[in-house]
């Protein structure tokens, strides 16, 4: 990870273009566009290893990118540490992936009976918001592995360490914002605070620090590349939070007369924002991201919940970081974080497209097998699929109350059932019951079925 190369200042270059032929500039702002002619929204640092246009050097052409970019960009109220705004052009590209966002997440193209139905959503509810904590978590430094961290949030058990301590936290925190999404509060400077203490509670070197922003009478915390520990964010001074934060919840709450902004661009804003100023110690991404959740679930995007953009963000973190310094670097040009994370939003509902498709394969095998069953409902369904994909799994009563969001009875009722049935096998650790599939899982089925 490095610093980009900050673009050249438009100052000179702009002298240097006039100085003997007025007419030079007026041609080059004619025959420039905010993008190159892939339609690619380039920083200077990417755009100075490609060949510029017939008759234009780099720097001409970089001139008339950023007065194209200048003239259709919008002021933001986020600042930065000069009190200058942040801005961002809607370029069409931007309007192309917010529209096939708007059909996806709030409307009804994705809507497979997988996750419309009540039966089974909950179901899909909670493996998004696993994958959503543990990812989120790794992103931050936790080292706990995928397998673990499933098993710690779908077992009930406590945390054994830090990394399991942040998982566990993030996934009550996405729960606390899907919470706080539905209901009529609007944002506040203590909510955020509220959000970052389920995130980071237990988890901080110095518990007082779980919900407090920083004080001017501490050390500022600033953000350093992990494989490197060089410098690449200083935030605002701590005496200025406060002021910055309220202006945050304005924004959110749609107060702080700005005109219209896309809901999807508000959530993405708010995501930069708080990962800019940089409140707290520690887990100001892990609440940046939950707090994008909440925008995007209180503006009506219903299937953000199933998605996990987290999970994204880990296969290329340098992306995400770069997005922030091709930003502050680039003059507050909020664009570049905008078009990475639209990108991030519409491959997290591409995965759940692939997701679904894998899920309703499995359904319906499973369906084909059990139809003729009507002593299984719909959870006990659900076990018999694991068990199939993964013979080893242990289920236990706790983790299927949990995983469906039941009574303890009704659990302890479907697993005691499958062993009626033959399907399953019950042990004892210590007073709790373990439950799995018998070895001949499948053709116990298939003569259930043929009963």
């Amino acid at each position: 990870m490095k610093h980009p190369q900050r673009p050249p200042a438009l100052g000179p270059l702009l002298a240097e273009t006039t100085d003997g032929d007025p007419q030079r500039l007026a041609s080059i702002i004619l025959n420039s566009r905010p993008v190159d002619h892939k339609g690619r929204y380039l920083h200077w640092d990417q755009l100075r290893h490609r060949n510029p246009p017939d008759g234009l050097t780099h720097e001409q052409w970089w001139l008339g990118i950023s007065l194209s970019r200048q003239a259709t960009a919008r002021p933001l109220p986020p600042v930065d540490k000069d009190g200058d705004p942040f801005r961002f052009s809607n370029i069409d590209r931007i309007q192309e992936m917010l529209h096939r966002i708007d059909q996806q997440a709030s409307g009804r193209i994705l809507a497979d009976d997988l996750v419309t139905d009540p039966r089974s959503s909950d179901r899909y509810l909670i493996s998004s918001l696993i994958e959503e904590a543990i990812t989120s978590s790794q992103l931050e430094g936790a080292s706990t592995t995928r397998a673990i961290g499933k098993e710690l949030l779908k077992s009930g058990r406590s945390p054994r360490d830090r990394s399991e301590q942040m998982i566990f936290n993030n996934f009550n925190a996405m729960q606390l914002a899907e919470s706080m999404a539905r209901g009529t509060e609007p944002l506040s400077p203590e909510v955020v605070r509220e959000l970052h203490r389920a995130v980071t509670v237990d988890a901080l070197d110095d518990p007082a620090d779980a919900g407090r922003i920083q004080t001017p009478d501490e050390e500022r915390v600033a953000v350093y590349a992990p494989e490197t520990d060089m410098l690449l964010h200083r935030p605002p001074p701590a005496s200025e939070l406060p002021e910055r934060l309220a202006r945050l919840c304005a924004f959110a709450n749609g107060e702080s007369g700005e005109g219209f902004i896309h809901p999807v661009v508000r959530a993405i804003v708010l995501h930069f924002w708080l990962g800019y100023d940089h409140p707290f110690v520690d887990g100001n991404g892990r609440t940046a991201r939950a707090l994008f959740y909440w925008s995007m679930l209180r503006s009506g995007y219903w299937l953000t919940q199933y998605i996990s953009i987290s999970s994204i963000l880990r296969k290329a973190p340098a992306q995400y970081s770069m997005s922030y310094l091709n930003t502050e670097s680039d003059d507050n040009d909020l664009t570049y974080f905008i078009i990475h994370q639209l990108r991030v939003i519409e491959r997290a509902i591409e995965a759940l497209k692939g997701y679904l498709t894998r899920k309703v394969r499995e359904d319906r095998k499973l369906q084909i097998l059990l139809h003729d069953s009507p002593a299984l409902n719909h959870r006990q369904r659900a076990l018999l699929g694991r068990a199939m994909r993964d013979r080893h799994q242990r289920f236990t009563i706790k983790a299927h109350q949990r995983q469906h969001r039941v009574a303890y009875q009704s659990a302890r009722t479907d697993l005691l059932g499958l062993e009626d049935l033959g399907l399953f096998i019950r042990t004892q650790i210590g007073k709790e019951f373990v439950f799995r599939a018998v070895p001949d899982l499948f053709d116990r089925i298939e003569d259930l079925t043929h009963r």
